[in-house]
């Protein structure tokens, strides 16, 4: 006997409707998400910032730091850096700043008068100058 059967090619099975052609896209931002390297050198030579709420509590308050203050506050960054503190309170003469130890940034800022009867949260430790 004779085989009559027909025998197809197989084919792969592919989408009925073929996706439409996105248009590229050409990407503005950088390719690493943090700063750069100009960014790190700035920080690393003028040492703490301030946010923007602490410039205000600075103002209001009518608090200014002088060079010798603000090398004594780079020193306690420096010393809560190195114990492994990310959220400190700083207690110098008669001003206490809460500052981010891994941004090097001061958070806030509060003179004598007003820190009696006041509770400093979200920190993990204090250095007193």
């Amino acid at each position: 006997m004779a085989d009559n059967r027909i025998y197809y090619p197989q084919r792969p099975i592919g989408p009925l409707n073929p996706p439409a052609p996105t248009p590229e896209k050409q990407s503005t931002a950088p390719v690493h998400a943090g700063p750069s390297f100009s960014q790190v050198l700035d920080q690393h030579l003028t040492g703490i910032k301030f946010s923007q709420h602490a410039l205000q509590r600075l103002q209001s308050r009518n608090i200014q730091l002088n060079q010798a203050e603000l090398a004594k506050l780079n020193s306690a960054v420096e010393k809560a850096a190195q114990k492994g503190a990310k959220e400190s309170l700083i207690l110098m003469d008669n001003l206490a700043l809460v500052v981010s130890i891994r941004n090097k940034t001061v958070i806030t800022a509060i003179d004598g008068a007003s820190m009696k009867e006041n509770v400093f949260t979200n920190i993990d430790s204090a250095v007193i100058v």
